[in-house]
């Protein structure tokens, strides 16, 4: 399974960023190999307007299981990431990716 996580840095240690669209980094956790890739989004920040759907693209076409972030998506992201099949939870906004990675295991984060 692969869960995507947006992040303010890369790896275990790095806080969640609670945005979607803008977020600095998204964090790909194979958990079958136990490996991470990331996509650096900085640059994004840039854009006037439809930030979230071109991060959601990004995910479109790694096609994790899961999105794990803070407040989730807006509209048009979501709309996109929902024909991806990507299952979206959300209240991760104040944790870091290890931390967001064992409340979604244990089913604390909220499903968007």
């Amino acid at each position: 399974m692969k869960i995507a996580f947006t992040a303010k840095g890369i790896g275990w240690d790095a806080m969640i960023d609670s945005r979607f669209g803008r977020t600095s980094y998204l964090l790909i956790y194979d958990d079958v190999t136990d490996t991470f890739e990331h996509i650096d989004n900085r640059a994004v920040a840039d854009e006037g307007h439809g930030a979230g759907p071109l991060t959601a693209r990004k995910l479109f076409d790694v096609r994790p299981d899961v999105l794990v972030t803070g407040n989730g998506p807006g509209g048009n992201a979501a709309m996109i990431l929902a024909k991806a099949g990507i299952q979206i939870y959300i209240g991760a906004g104040e944790m870091r990716v290890r931390e967001a990675f064992d409340c979604y295991r244990s089913g604390k984060l909220k499903a968007f």
